[in-house]
């Protein structure tokens, strides 16, 4: 994200204001994990919101009927229309309380963002994939089974809800929750949207055990917490590569505990070497 149209708000001295200006701050940097850029108007409409203007159902109202009334349809609309509706329902999401730990809550958050803009929205793929990564230099992760999707995912909601974080330190709850969201993410249920759909699902998660995560950490590092998951899971001893959360633990001690740890895209990199681009 070049820059964040809402960070002064973070400082807000008025909660509300806050708030919402740290919930559209990640919805919109939630964007970059599939290279989409939000509009003007989009931002305009968002500023309109956490100025008390509008309310958070409005501004998703404007920005569906400011698309529906688009005559002409370009190639490049088609995702800034992606990235801006679903950068309000992000907002939306996580303007709202409402919350339950489950496999359908998941697979329900999925189909509110995507509703409309994937045919699969709120469905669990039936076909295998693989997926090509600039930090594995071209590699793929192994993602779950299609014939198992629903099994997975139910085990590890089982496996968590089951866990006990009592007598923990504060490191080995960071390095759990790592493994937790890294698993989860794996799975990669959906054809598309997995990602954005675990980062939202995982906030909301965080919330329950007490975590505030109304920090810019996420929206400017949206990047690096995916490459960070895609890390996490892969391994290619061959080359001396073994999965590790430890750039997922590095990201989540900034979110959580507000530590300064260096977040560069560039030191995934399998290679060692990044460019300048995803840096």
């Amino acid at each position: 994200m070049e820059k964040d149209p809402f960070k002064e708000y973070l400082k807000e001295s008025e909660p509300d204001k806050a708030y919402k200006g740290y919930a559209w701050s990640t919805a919109i940097g939630l964007q970059a994990v599939d290279g989409l850029k939000p509009s003007k108007y989009l931002i305009d409409t968002a500023i309109q919101n956490i100025e008390g203007k509008i309310t958070i159902k409005e501004a998703k109202h404007l920005i569906d009927s400011y698309y529906e009334e688009k005559t002409v349809q370009l190639s490049d609309d088609e995702r800034t229309e992606e990235a801006d509706k679903v950068a309000s329902r992000i907002a939306e999401i996580l303007s709202e309380t409402a919350f339950s730990f489950s496999p359908n809550e998941y697979i329900s958050i999925h189909r509110k963002l995507f509703q409309g803009i994937y045919s699969h929205a709120g469905k669990i793929r039936d076909y295998n994939i693989t997926k090509k990564e600039w930090v594995l230099d071209g590699a793929s992760v192994v993602y779950g089974s299609a014939s198992e999707l629903r099994a997975t995912l139910e085990y590890d909601f089982s496996q968590e809800k089951n866990f006990s974080y009592r007598g923990l330190s504060m490191d080995e709850i960071i390095h759990h929750l790592a493994v937790f969201v890294s698993r989860l993410w794996q799975i990669h249920i959906f054809g598309e949207g997995n990602t954005r759909t675990t980062a939202v699902f995982f906030i909301k998660y965080l919330r329950t055990l007490g975590f505030s995560v109304t920090n810019d950490i996420f929206a400017e590092n949206a990047w690096y917490f995916r490459n960070a998951l895609v890390r996490a899971n892969y391994t290619n001893l061959p080359k001396g590569i073994h999965e590790t959360t430890e750039y997922l633990e590095a990201f989540l001690r900034n979110l959580l505990l507000d530590e300064k740890n260096e977040l560069r895209n560039r030191n995934l990199h399998i290679s060692g070497q990044g460019n300048a681009e995803k840096d």
